[in-house]
């Protein structure tokens, strides 16, 4: 079984297991949580959920959400999420995540925090035993004074490259910020690491989230797993 379809397994599981009509839901950015996203649509379309309403991670999902009939509302109009699905990009044993390979993070967060239930889908391959084992740690920041981090975020132990489009340009997120990939060595205090980067006046936020994630559902070869967070 490839990695699409281990992707597609947990994303639709999630959505057949997690959402119930009159929810509003988080529509979560990225390779994985879009299967979760596909599938909620079906389920609208054919009556199967009903009273639906959504808030989007992304201008990305925004767009697909509407194509596929998904209602969308904003923290004007409900200020509390009953339940996100999202991905990640790495994933420890005690749930704690990094997220913002697809450049959404900021947006991603701020649902995240909103919602009474958090629930992450991968495939297995994005388990590990540390934060920073497989995946570089995206920081965004301020177009204005990105420079002024760099010294700062190396003093941390990270080597960093400043992310770009195909054609070298700086990429931007929805909100015209930029993002520094940060490559630490295995992260041993996430929290630490946390308040360090957001001390630092440029940075708008980072792809650590902490304490955020109720479940994770993982897609392996051999099936299904659900881990719930112990906290």
């Amino acid at each position: 079984m490839d990695r699409t379809q281990l992707k597609r397994q947990a994303g639709e599981y999630a959505a057949n297991h997690f959402v119930t009509s009159g929810m509003v839901v988080g529509l979560g950015h990225g390779s994985t949580a879009i299967w979760a996203v596909r599938r909620i649509a079906e389920l609208i379309n054919s009556r199967a959920l009903t009273d639906i309403t959504a808030i989007p991670c992304s201008h990305e999902i925004e767009v697909d959400a509407r194509e596929w009939g998904i209602p969308l509302t904003d923290f004007a109009h409900h200020p509390v999420v009953d339940v996100t699905i999202d991905g990640a990009d790495e994933v420890d044993p005690n749930l704690q995540l990094i997220k913002g390979g697809g450049g959404a993070l900021l947006q991603e967060k701020i649902v995240a925090q909103a919602s009474k239930r958090e629930v992450i889908v991968i495939d297995e391959s994005k388990l590990s035993p540390a934060l920073g084992t497989k995946f570089a740690l995206p920081v965004e920041v301020v177009p204005f004074g990105w420079r002024s981090v760099v010294a700062h975020i190396e003093a941390l132990g990270a080597n960093w490259t400043l992310r770009t489009n195909t054609d070298g340009t700086p990429y931007e997120t929805d909100q015209k910020n930029y993002i520094l990939d940060c490559k630490f060595p295995p992260i041993e205090d996430p929290r630490k690491l946390d308040y360090a980067l957001l001390g630092l006046a440029a940075v708008v936020e980072h792809g650590l989230f902490i304490d955020i994630a109720t479940d994770v559902i993982v897609a392996r070869e051999g099936g299904i797993e659900h881990l719930t967070a112990k906290r």
